[in-house]
Order: structure tokens, then C-alpha cells, then sequence
């Protein structure tokens, strides 16, 4: 038997939103790193986006992936709206429908890729099952189901959709855990139902998490799909991040923090699929001059379905604010590379939108969060770290989202977070918890025995 008839490849279907991309990306950069080879297969301009926005790693490292531009028809590229009564992106849909038109051409590729390989591995978005729905008439494939959202997010959505059952387990209570009301349009929940309908297909489920994270909520899963195999991989992010990459290059925002004291710099940031209204922003503003605590805000309008063409909103600030502040913040207008940021020591602490890649990124460096969610699994992800994991306060109640936050507000949660004693006792803990995370990494004993029983089980 030859080498190639032997082998095994992964092939990875991410799903176009620059959380998701960026997952894929890092769980592709450790499948390689076991020598198997990975295709990363999207469209040209989310492939493109992906490979730009690398970062805790060297990018250079990209150019080991097999990247499969495939061609969709044009979708309309809107501007986010500042003032949706619900915050979900919902400018991104005739984006997320532009997935439709990929199962042909990654049908195709399947295809070709089963007829040169002993086993074709698909790891898709859960996003993306109307996608590789064609898996089970293609020989020798299997597909397994990425979930880009907390373990815990996920057993509460799927205990809620089978009828609350009873479960042998301690878990958090059921009014702690916000309803999905204001969280999603109804057509991306639309969406959401069509493409779970092809994942009965698939061999198992992955997770970005860890045991030491959510053990609860994964062994949860695991008795809730006991006809499943479910592997807890995370953290996919890089634990140690180079100081420069292969350019040597850094973003000037690294060289500022350089400069500043050991956990005295207050991150804010909420992803790239947040808009904020003009109001919003200035409360914010304002509150952080107020707390008289230092700063760098990455303020920047959501991501639109193509990154690199169209008009982007710039949000105003107050008259004069970035001169008022000079001495004490930055204000970051494009894209800024966070996890560099967040693993800096003069990173005390992180005001953030709760999206699962922020959450993993800041559990991983010890970093507390000032919980700000604003659409989609953000809500719960905010429970998860302010009362599960006790790694953060909460900013802004879900069962307030429809009110603007004040300046007041706004400068007393940074207080709180970043000059008090409360503030530094989660300080602590969160340097606790990413400190088992690390060790589960570096003794091999959770995280390794993990990855070997996945590895195992796919090239066997």
C-alpha cells in the first residue's frame, strides 16, 4: 500500500464570521501539527480574511494549509445598523445564505480528495451541515460537528429544545440562565434549525473548551447525545504567543503597553459583530475618561459580509475625547491582534462582548471580564464566566439590554474591576484557573489524553 492510499486528510468547512474562521483556523494548525494534512475550503474572500487576521501565531505557518477558494455567487455586502432593535448582525445574512452555493464545489473536492486517500476526515461548523450533507454517499468520509459556543451555551440550548429533562448533575439553575429572547432574528434562527437538521450525519461533536473549564456541561453533553462522540479540544489559541512574528513586526498598541505597568491597562473590545449605537459610544467614552483608569479601546463597527470592500462607519467621539485622553488611553480604529494583547502583563483586565473566542482567549491568559454581552450565545457566555467560573462582574444585566449603559455605570464597573478588592481577588482567580488550564496542557494528562483519543480514532 503506498503512502498516499494510506493516508488520512482533514478538510475544514469553517463558517464565514471572522469567530468561527479564526477557530478553524487554530484547530487546523494543530490537526498539522500531528502531520496530517488539512484543506481549509471557503470562499476567496473569507479564506482571505482568515489568513490576514492570524494571530497569536506566526502567519508564515498558513502557507502549510491547503486553502480551497471556492467561487459563490455575488451576496449583498449592507452596512451593520447602529440602531437595530435587536443586535444581531443581521447584515451578515445574505452572507451566511452564500453558504448555500458552497456543497457543490466542496462536494466536488470530497470527491476528488476520497479518491486519493485511504479516509477524508470533514470537520465542519455546525453551521454548515446543509453543506457537507453529501458526506454519506462519498466512500471512505466521515464528518464531525465543530461547535463554536461554550459547552455550556450548548447543553442549555439543546436541554431547552428537548423539554428540560431531568439530568444526574449539579448545574447551575435554570432562572440563572438568560432566555434566547433578543438574541438571534428570526431569520438566522431559521437558518440555525435548517442547518442542524444534517447533523444526525456526522460521527461526533468538537468543542473548543476544556474539561478543566466546563467539565460539568461537556460530560452533560456527552449523556445528552450518548450516540455521539464528543472530544473537549480546547484551548485552540496558542497558550505562549511570540513576541514578534516573522517580519518582526508588532501593532503599535503592543509598543504603548510596553510602557505601562503590570495589570494596570483595561482592554475593551466586543468582537467583530457588535455595532454600537452613537449614544452608546459616548457613554462609554466617558465613563472610561471618568474611572481614570488606562486604556486601549478598539472601537470599530461590526465586520460586514465582505471585510475588504465597502464604506466603513467610523463612530464619533466626544469633541476633543482622544486629546483628553492621551496620557491615560488609546483608541485602536482598526483591527487589533487580541490575543497578543490580552497574554501582554500590563493587561489587568478585559470589557468584553462574551463571544466564546474572547471568553477562551482571556480564561487562557488570566485575564477578569467586565461581561458586556450583546447578541447570540453572549448572554450565557456572560453567566458562565461572572457565576460559574467567578473569572468577572457583570456590566450589563441581559434582562437590561434594551437600555443604554451610562457613563456612571460604565466608570464604576472599571473601578470595580480594575482599582478594588474585588477586582483583584478575580485577578487571582482567573491567574488560577489559567494556570490549571495550562498545566492540563503542558502535563498532557486531560487535554493530551483528549487529543490522543480523537487522532487515534480518525486515522484508525
Amino acid at each position: 500500500m503506498t503512502n498516499q492510499e494510506n493516508s488520512v486528510i482533514v478538510v475544514m468547512v469553517p463558517f464565514p464570521a471572522q469567530g468561527h474562521l479564526n477557530q478553524l483556523l487554530h484547530l487546523s494548525r494543530i490537526i498539522l501539527s500531528y502531520g496530517i494534512p488539512v484543506h481549509y475550503v471557503g470562499t476567496s474572500t473569507h479564506n482571505r480574511q482568515a489568513k490576514v487576521r492570524v494571530h497569536g501565531w506566526d502567519p508564515v505557518a498558513v502557507a502549510s494549509f491547503h486553502f480551497h477558494d471556492c467561487q459563490v455567487p455575488p451576496f449583498a455586502s449592507p452596512p451593520p445598523n447602529p440602531n437595530a432593535a435587536i443586535k444581531f448582525p443581521s447584515h451578515l445574512q445574505p452572507c451566511f445564505d452564500a453558504c448555500y452555493h458552497l456543497r457543490k464545489p466542496v462536494t466536488e473536492l470530497l470527491r476528488m480528495l476520497s479518491s486519493q486517500a485511504r479516509k477524508v476526515v470533514i470537520i465542519h461548523d455546525s453551521m454548515m451541515g446543509s453543506v457537507v450533507q453529501d458526506v454519506g454517499s462519498i466512500p471512505n468520509t466521515e464528518s464531525y460537528a465543530f461547535h463554536t459556543v461554550s459547552a455550556f451555551s450548548l447543553f442549555f440550548y439543546l436541554w431547552e429544545s428537548t423539554g428540560k429533562p431531568q439530568v444526574n448533575a449539579e448545574m447551575l439553575g435554570e432562572n440563572d440562565v438568560p432566555s434566547l429572547e433578543g438574541c438571534f432574528t428570526e431569520d438566522f434562527l431559521e437558518f440555525i434549525a435548517l442547518q442542524h437538521r444534517y447533523l444526525n450525519v456526522t460521527s461526533g461533536s468538537i468543542y473548543n473548551t476544556s474539561t478543566v473549564i466546563e467539565g460539568t456541561y461537556v460530560e452533560l453533553l456527552r449523556q445528552h447525545m450518548k450516540e455521539k462522540q464528543h472530544w473537549a479540544l480546547g484551548p485552540f489559541n496558542p497558550l505562549k504567543v511570540p513576541e514578534e512574528n516573522s517580519c518582526g513586526s508588532r501593532h503599535y498598541c503592543l509598543e504603548w503597553l510596553d510602557k505601562q505597568a503590570m495589570n494596570s491597562v483595561l482592554y475593551v473590545s466586543f468582537g467583530t459583530t457588535t455595532t454600537m449605537s452613537d449614544e452608546q459610544i459616548q457613554e462609554l467614552a466617558i465613563g472610561l475618561r471618568r474611572s481614570n483608569q488606562k486604556f486601549i479601546w478598539v472601537l470599530r463597527d461590526a465586520d460586514t459580509g465582505d471585510v475588504f470592500n465597502g464604506e466603513v462607519r467610523r463612530p464619533e467621539l466626544p469633541k476633543g475625547y482622544q486629546d483628553s485622553v492621551k496620557d491615560k488611553g488609546l483608541v485602536v480604529r482598526d483591527w487589533a491582534p487580541q490575543l497578543e494583547i490580552l497574554a501582554h502583563p500590563g493587561i489587568g483586565g478585559f470589557v468584553s462582548h462574551c463571544g466564546w473566542n474572547s471568553c477562551m482567549e482571556s480564561i487562557t491568559m488570566g485575564v477578569p471580564i467586565g461581561a458586556w454581552p450583546v447578541h447570540s450565545d453572549q448572554p450565557r457566555n456572560a453567566v458562565l464566566i461572572t457565576k460559574l467560573l467567578k473569572l468577572g462582574i457583570t456590566i450589563k444585566d441581559w434582562a437590561r439590554r434594551d437600555e443604554v449603559v451610562t457613563a456612571a455605570v460604565v466608570e464604576d464597573a472599571v473601578k470595580r474591576l480594575m482599582a478594588s478588592k474585588e477586582g483583584d481577588e478575580i485577578r487571582k482567580r482567573a491567574a488560577e484557573v489559567s494556570g490549571a488550564v495550562r498545566q492540563s496542557v503542558a502535563e498532557g494528562e486531560v487535554y493530551r489524553k483528549e487529543w490522543d483519543s480523537f487522532i487515534t480514532h480518525i486515522i484508525r
